[in-house]
């Protein structure tokens, strides 16, 4: 029966190619080709794992830790011995000697401890910039969610005005209303028809800077699996100055700021002690006293007028400084977490909102005026002006439920640490 018909005069041949090719889409593995081609689903826990994989700004970062293991490893280097040979016209005429710096009062270890804390530094600004891309990868991912979200609902403006075009040109034909409303509600499909192409070319724009952020092809598709509507944890405000407190990158850094000054201070009053310069070697060629005669010799400098007092000295202002730094960026970290959780709370409340009873009286108030059109109670400017009023309730609530999520981000990076 499937080559009946029009299909009749095809040959054996042809029809069998064709019954090959259905078979062949009906089959698991056609099934699996088709699959392939949907986009990939992602959800934002696996955005943020892909970014901190993948983003390149990141990568650059941690290359970084190569060059602090390097200066560990140039802090363990010991001095080369040196060797020297003399010949002198004045006996003994020749003379080889083996000279090797010995460092004493740990100077080699202080060295290594100045150099893993510099690491420590390395470490933690390697760490806010993860905080960093996590914050920028949470917004893009959610700028992309408004997008999509924006789209599917100007299609279902679209489909509105559609239908009410359609029941304008009913009434219009029936002799109810004016060419005047048929023409004016066929603006408004016409202008929503435009609306909605600008969302979605404004949603391959989104798409294209989350996915440099992924450090993935511009022109890559993906499904959102996380909605602008997610549920986020319940925060506390105590908590979150406590966490602060302990992960906030601008406290990290100048804590270990602290650290490496204490080692830098710790290096200084080590090298304080003179090192030990050994010479050993052999003289030769002194024909009136020996041919060939050992020789040694130790040299230590005094330390009379410098002792690294200035420098230490230094450290010591360095330090002080720094801790009241901390101190002043401990207030200001506060400071912006309590504005930021008291501006999440504050969106909290407009989007509960929103979503309680303005939307579901914006869609109602819509609806009677559409009913009230169809029934011949109201004119078309009424209906014009309730789909209008649904619109900019609906694209109101979209973008606060983004600026929620944007400062939900904005919050967590400011603490330092993941808060979901």
């Amino acid at each position: 029966m499937l080559f009946s018909g029009a299909h009749g005069g095809r040959r054996p041949a042809e029809r069998a190619l064709i019954a090959l090719g259905v078979v062949a889409l009906l089959t698991p593995q056609g099934t699996v080709s088709l699959r392939a081609q949907q986009p990939p689903r992602l959800t934002l826990h696996a955005a943020l794992e892909l970014a901190a994989r993948q983003n390149l700004d990141l990568a650059a970062a941690r290359r970084r830790r190569a060059v602090a293991l390097a200066g560990v490893r140039i802090a363990r280097q010991r001095p080369n011995p040196s060797l020297s040979f003399t010949a002198l016209r004045d006996e003994p005429h020749e003379g080889v000697f083996v000279g090797q710096p010995l460092e004493i009062g740990g100077k080699r270890r202080r060295r290594i401890d100045v150099a893993r804390a510099q690491g420590g530094v390395t470490e933690v600004e390697i760490a806010t910039l993860e905080r960093q891309v996590r914050r920028s990868t949470r917004e893009a991912f959610y700028r992309a969610a408004l997008a999509h979200a924006e789209t599917a609902r100007l299609a279902e403006v679209l489909k509105l005005a559609q239908r009410l075009q359609q029941i304008a040109q009913q009434r219009f034909e029936a002799g109810d209303v004016a060419q005047l409303e048929a023409t004016q509600a066929g603006l408004e499909a016409a202008r929503a028809e435009a609306d909605l192409e600008v969302a979605r070319q404004r949603e391959k724009v989104s798409l294209s800077q989350f996915n440099a952020l992924l450090n993935e092809p511009a022109t890559t598709a993906w499904e959102l699996r996380s909605t602008l509507e997610d549920p986020l944890p319940p925060l506390t405000l105590s908590d979150l100055l406590q966490r602060a407190d302990q992960l906030n990158p601008d406290l990290q850094h100048l804590a270990q700021e602290q650290k490496v000054e204490q080692s830098n201070r710790e290096l200084l009053k080590a090298e304080r002690i003179p090192n030990l310069d050994l010479e050993l070697g052999t003289d030769f060629n002194a024909p009136r006293d020996f041919q060939v005669g050992p020789r040694s010799q130790m040299t230590v400098m005094l330390p009379l007028f410098t002792r690294n007092q200035g420098e230490i000295a230094q450290s010591l202002a360095n330090q002080l400084v720094l801790e009241s730094e901390a101190t002043a960026a401990r207030r200001a970290v506060a400071g912006r977490v309590e504005s930021s959780y008291f501006d999440f709370a504050a969106q909290q409340t407009q989007v509960q909102l929103y979503r309680d009873k303005l939307v579901p009286v914006a869609r109602q108030v819509e609806n009677l005026a559409e009913e009230s059109y169809r029934a011949g109670k109201a004119n078309i400017l009424s209906v014009i002006d309730a789909q209008r009023s649904v619109q900019d309730t609906e694209r109101n609530y979209l973008e606060s439920l983004f600026t929620l999520q944007s400062l939900f981000a904005e919050l967590e990076e400011t603490v330092g640490g993941p808060l979901d």
